[in-house]
């Protein structure tokens, strides 16, 4: 049978939208809006934990120094290495005299001053890393997961790609500054946000404020722990290199932000800026609950099929954060090729919904056929054809 005359492409502005409660799809986008805002910090981001959206940020993608913020990649090793069933909570590493001597009591950096040559359980190695920021514990978990610690930082490295971060390279295992371990803002928020959502069993250590270790107490040197309650982890670094940093995040009602901060000239800027910035964030951005995966959001008409009609959904839950003058302007609409031509299976490319805001770049969700609609027989299709000769529909 004959075709339509032609397929148009049908744009329809949504004008109501159907909030619902959602996970969201990952985006990475930066509202140009809120660049009005200041720090003093050299580098700085804050990102949506839920979206992966960066809502704001200063350098973002510059590479830095990061001290002992990159701690947290060594974490990720061992984290990944106890899932694996490599290694047990109840195993012991060795505080070899390389360990002691570069991280230990004999180094005079940060240390959970674990003795030479004893060994220390996996358990109270994640919070002499965490907690207690430990040197030795670091290179003790290198060793015993690669061997050394440069083949350790290898691996490091490469999983560094594998999670997302593609602008880091490391050489270490504790952040101590050498000329090539470096890091960016982005990567370390990247890496922040797949350690709170890949490992949740450990994440809160990161809350612990103090930890013993061979009679020594030490408490945790997170100072937005201290000064804000929704804070709870992640990491600071300090080295005349990298200047004072921070990686903390915060979770407000539904809502998580993760902030990344480095290059302040001293503690109290760090604890202040912290603190400024994540309220700024809370009060700034909000999410907005759009669509459920799954719920009907256009009815598309169907050429030749059994259902004159095919709903359009999407099969992520669409979520967006936005500034409240971004929101107010926003505009959704619906984009497919019209008619859609039977036959169509279920779960099927359509068409796409377009989200569009102030300062923002378009964003676009990919619709899906949310049934399937069988092409008619050799006689509806006849009729069909001749109905759209007669009546040009």
């Amino acid at each position: 049978m004959h075709a339509p005359r032609k397929s148009e492409t049908m744009t329809r502005p949504i004008s109501h939208i159907a909030f619902a409660l959602a996970f969201a799809v990952a985006a990475f986008v930066m509202p140009r809006a809120a660049l009005a805002f200041d720090t003093t910090a050299e580098y700085a981001v804050l990102m949506d934990y839920e979206t992966g959206t960066i809502l704001w940020g200063k350098n973002p993608d510059g590479q830095m120094h990061p001290a002992s913020m990159s701690k947290l990649m060594t974490l990720d090793m061992l984290f990944g290495a106890i899932r694996d069933g490599s290694v047990d909570l109840d195993d012991d590493f060795k505080i070899s005299e390389n360990a002691w001597r570069k991280g230990g009591a004999a180094s005079g950096s940060s240390t959970m001053f674990a003795d030479l040559n004893t060994t220390v359980p996996v358990h109270a190695i994640i919070r002499g890393i965490i907690v207690q920021s430990g040197n030795d514990a670091c290179i003790a978990t290198a060793e015993a997961l690669s061997g050394s610690e440069s083949a350790f930082a290898e691996a490091m490295t490469e999983r560094g790609k594998e999670i997302g971060l593609t602008n880091s390279n490391f050489t270490n295992s504790t952040g101590w500054p050498e000329e090539d371990h470096l890091m960016t803002p982005h990567d370390l928020a990247t890496l922040a946000r797949h350690l709170i959502m890949e490992f949740p069993e450990y994440y809160p250590i990161f809350k612990e404020t103090d930890f013993t270790w061979n009679g020594i107490k030490q408490g945790n040197r997170n100072p937005a722990l201290y000064l804000d309650p929704s804070v709870d982890g992640l990491k600071t670094g300090h080295t005349e290199a990298s200047g004072y940093g921070l990686v903390a995040s915060a979770k407000r009602g539904d809502q998580r932000l993760i902030l990344v901060l480095n290059g302040l000239l001293s503690q109290k800027a760090r604890a202040d800026e912290s603190v400024r910035l994540l309220d700024w964030g809370f009060r700034s951005f909000k999410h907005y609950k759009l669509f459920a995966a799954g719920t009907p959001i256009e009815n598309a008409p169907v050429w030749q099929g059994t259902y004159g009609e095919v709903p359009l959904v999407s099969q992520s839950d669409i979520d967006v954060i936005l500034s409240t003058d971004q929101r107010k302007n926003m505009k959704v609409s619906v984009v497919y090729q019209s008619p859609v031509a039977a036959p169509v299976e279920a779960g099927q490319r359509v068409g796409s919904i377009r989200i569009e805001a102030p300062d923002m770049p378009v964003r676009e969700f990919p619709l899906v056929a949310g049934g399937a609609v069988e092409r008619q027989g050799i006689f509806g299709r006849a009729m069909g054809a001749l109905k759209h000769m007669i009546v040009g529909s």
